[in-house]
């Protein structure tokens, strides 16, 4: 049916800051996909723990000859013009971006990065 129009999230990847150096390693899922209308979990789990660290994750989407556009920064705040149906959480070592009611225009790479 028309309404099933289904769509690609595609696998995110993992960019570690510099101050890293080296000394996280991140683990993800494949390719995820959704019909409009329903909802994914993008997760990142890294191998120490960020949060006691006092660091935090940024999730960027980024479309096909677009460049990245925030969407969460701290690990869960929204930035300006995010639409609600973008959620992140997590803590220690597991963070995950929830896209609830996804829309056509939602396609797209999701990339996540390390920050203090």
């Amino acid at each position: 049916a028309a309404s099933q129009v289904n769509m690609k999230l595609l696998s995110v990847s993992v960019s570690v800051s510099s101050e890293s150096r080296g000394q996280y390693t991140v683990t993800q899922p494949g390719p995820v996909s959704s019909a409009v209308g329903g909802s994914v979990s993008i997760s990142c789990r890294t191998s120490q723990d960020y949060w006691s660290s006092n660091h935090y994750l940024s999730w960027y989407q980024q479309k096909d000859g677009e460049t990245p556009k925030l969407l969460i920064y701290h690990t869960s705040t929204r930035a300006s013009g995010t639409p609600s149906r973008f959620t992140g959480s997590g803590s220690n070592s597991d963070f995950t971006l929830t896209i609830s009611g996804i829309q056509a225009e939602d396609a797209a790479n999701y990339n996540n990065i390390q920050h203090d």
